[in-house]
This record gives structure tokens, C-alpha cells and sequence, in this order.
């Protein structure tokens, strides 16, 4: 049956979402708060709005009158979902889960308090006086993030007493949406960080994807790569623990839950997105059977997911802008990067550049047993090809 779908956020992510949602026939309205946003060049339906207005995300909704509501950002007023769920329409995954993981402070909660989850210990501050005795308690250096964000928006670290402040100011104007209060995480001393993406299905069963690697520079993804080396004991307990986190979450979808893994002291939960995960774009080199985005869409739609397999090793480098700000980015070094074996080029189409934007990803592949560092390596060369030329 074909829905109509209200994707609300239309960044590079829910381009290749809605890519896939229209090859199974769907009707996609890609909203997002500019013009020429990247799903907006793949579906002929589209508009504009501040997703943080209330009224106006109102007025989109009573205009298209969707089946279904795809948020694929953070900066929504999340709680209106509750009252669209009530009215009839779904929500992916949930009212719930949109309105637990926009808020670092509901997911921690949940997380440590409620399912008894390993996480790195934290402490919340909503003044500067409580932001110094936070830090105090849980020690330098440590982890600072504003509450209401993501990707790494507001997010820094405090290595000395001299950048306390700093990073107050950062996590109080950096974040995504207006923040309030922070929270100060302890600086976890891991081996190495994964992605485990996790489906859960309108039939009940859950579903995980092989788990990728991934490294972060300024708290947001720069290159990440599949299969990601684990042991078997702390891939068990990752999967538990995506599957508890998501279950009382509730909802159907693909969900990004980020682990850090110690081999001294075991698996952390680290983060959540109820989406696709931008870690998750190395999917689309051919590294399993179906892209993060068409496991996304068949669950959205309550379509079969016979298997996940790993057909081959995958890994992603990102494209990223240089420090001007610029319109109209013209792209050069495509060529050069595509001369290189089993390289892919994905340029999202965005229409304006600022410093670190990420305008594009390089995907690499090769057959699976391919040592993992070395096909990392060759990503990033091509990436690095890859200039992205600002309109002078």
C-alpha cells in the first residue's frame, strides 16, 4: 500500500532514505529548514520550515495529512509527536524513542538507572558553579555535551581546569537546539568504538547488522569501516544491550546504538539515534546485502527482512568542507579518487558550505578477509582527492 511520508530533516542521510522509500513506491514529503537540502533533489514534494516552530510543524502535518512521520534530525519540537500518535499517525520509531534520545539526559537515565546498562559514569549541570562541582565529581579530563543535541553539536573535552569554562560556553551555544543543562561524562579509556545497527520489526523480532568500526574527530564521524574487529563474548553483550534499550524505546526502524569496548573492563553504551547512523554509510559500499536506508524503509513499512549478510568488507571517508563558508561548491579530484580500485564517490549536493561540513563520502570495498587497515587507508586516500572548491 503506498503512504504518504513526512521526512522530517532532509540532510544526506534521508536522501538515500528516501531513495529507497521510493523505489518501494511511497509517496516522500522531505522537509527540511533551507531550500535545495539533498532528499529534496529525489522526490518532487518538499518544504521548508523551522522544525522547532511548533505551529508551523503543525500546519505541515494538517496540510499533507501524513500516514507516517520519518524524523530524521534532532532539532524538532518532539513532543508534538505524542499528540500526532494519539490523532492516528505513526511515528518512526516512536513518540517515545524521538522524545528519550533527543534528550541525553532520558537516554542516560534509562540506560544506567532504569536497565542497569555498563555506562561511563556523568553528572548534569545547569549553572557554571554546578558545571565546576560536576566536573569535580567525575574527574579530569571528561566529556562535555549539551543535553539537547547530537553529532557532536556542542560537544568538547575538558583535558585541564583551564577549559572549563570554554567548554561551558560551547555546550551552552553550540548545540542544535536551545540548551539549558549539560552533561559531564567520564572520559572512558577504550580500545576501540563500534556501531551496532539494530532493526526491530513490526513482527517482533529484532535484527543486527555486522557491527562497524568507527572514528569521531570533534564528537562527529570521519571514517568508519564493516565488519569491525570484537570479540564474541562483547558482541553478545552489545547486542543485549541494543536490544533492551530498544525495546523499551518501543517502535520499528533501524537504530544507531554506539558501544564503546575496554578489554579491561568490558562494553559501555554510549549513544543512541532511533535512524540511520551517518557510521552507517559505509553500508552503501556493498559491505552487506541491504543499505542501513533499505533495512530503514522495509521496516518502516512492515516489509521482510529474510537476512543480513556480509558480502564483503566495506569503509567510508568523509568529504569535508574547507574553513570558508561558500555557496554553490564546485567539486574537483573525482576523477583522480575513482582511478583507484573499488572506490565509490557519494556527494550529497548540498548547497552551502561552513567550516567541517561534511559535503561528501568516499566508499571503498573489497573482498571480505581484506586486512581492514588497508582498506581504511585507501578510503581516506581517495577522499583526500577530493577537493571541494568554494564560489569565488
Amino acid at each position: 500500500m503506498k503512504k504518504t511520508i513526512l521526512l522530517l530533516g532532509s540532510g544526506e542521510l534521508g536522501k538515500e532514505l528516501t531513495i529507497a522509500l521510493k523505489r518501494l513506491g511511497q509517496r516522500v514529503i522531505a522537509v527540511d529548514s533551507y531550500e535545495g537540502a539533498p532528499a529534496q533533489h529525489v522526490t518532487e514534494e518538499r518544504a521548508v520550515i523551522n522544525m522547532l516552530d511548533a505551529n508551523g510543524l503543525d500546519r505541515l502535518v494538517a496540510q499533507y495529512q501524513p500516514d507516517i512521520i520519518v524524523p530524521e534530525i534532532e532539532a524538532i519540537r518532539t513532543e508534538r509527536f505524542y499528540d500526532y500518535e494519539r490523532r492516528g499517525i505513526e511515528v518512526i520509531p516512536s513518540a517515545r524513542a524521538a522524545n528519550f534520545t533527543m534528550n541525553r539526559k532520558a537516554i542516560r537515565d534509562l540506560a544506567s538507572n532504569e536497565l542497569g546498562l555498563q555506562t561511563a559514569r556523568y553528572a548534569y549541570a545547569k549553572t557554571l558553579e554546578e558545571f565546576r562541582s560536576a566536573i569535580v565529581k567525575i574527574g579530569i579530563p571528561c566529556v562535555v555535551k549539551p543535553l539537547m543535541s547530537s553529532s557532536g553539536k556542542g560537544q568538547s573535552y575538558v583535558r585541564n581546569e583551564n577549559e572549563i569554562e570554554q567548554a561551558w560556553e560551547i555546550a551552552m551555544t553550540k548545540s542544535r537546539a536551545k540548551n539549558e543543562e549539560v552533561i559531564v561524562e567520564e572520559f572512558v579509556s577504550f580500545d576501540s568504538e563500534i556501531t551496532l545497527l539494530t532493526i526491530t520489526q513490526r513482527n517482533g523480532e529484532t535484527l543486527f547488522c555486522p557491527p562497524i568500526g568507527h572514528r569521531q574527530e570533534r564528537g562527529d564521524y570521519m571514517e568508519s569501516w564493516q565488519p569491525a574487529e570484537i570479540s564474541p563474548e562483547h558482541l553478545a553483550e552489545a547486542k543485549r544491550m541494543a536490544g533492551a534499550v530498544t525495546k523499551a524505546l518501543t517502535g520499528f526502524g533501524i537504530w544507531g546504538v554506539e558501544f564503546f569496548l575496554s578489554r579491561k573492563s568490558g562494553v559501555y553504551f554510549s549513544e543512541l539515534s532511533p535512524r540511520p547512523h551517518d557510521t552507517g554509510m559505509v553500508t552503501m559500499s556493498g559491505s552487506q546485502n541491504f543499505t542501513e536506508f533499505e533495512l530503514h524503509a522495509r521496516a518502516v513499512l512492515g516489509l521482510p527482512i529474510p537476512e543480513i549478510v556480509l558480502e564483503r568488507a566495506g569503509a567510508s571517508a568523509v568529504i569535508l568542507a574547507p574553513e570558508e563558508s561558500s555557496t554553490e561548491p564546485r567539486y574537483e579530484g573525482i576523477a583522480e579518487a575513482l582511478s583507484i580500485p573499488g572506490i565509490d564517490i557519494r556527494i550529497f549536493g548540498k548547497p552551502t558550505t561552513r567550516k567541517y561540513r561534511r559535503m561528501g563520502v568516499v566508499l571503498a570495498h573489497d573482498k571480505i578477509g581484506t586486512p581492514i587497515d588497508s582498506l581504511r587507508t585507501r578510503a581516506k586516500e581517495a577522499a583526500a582527492k577530493v577537493r571541494v572548491i568554494l564560489n569565488s
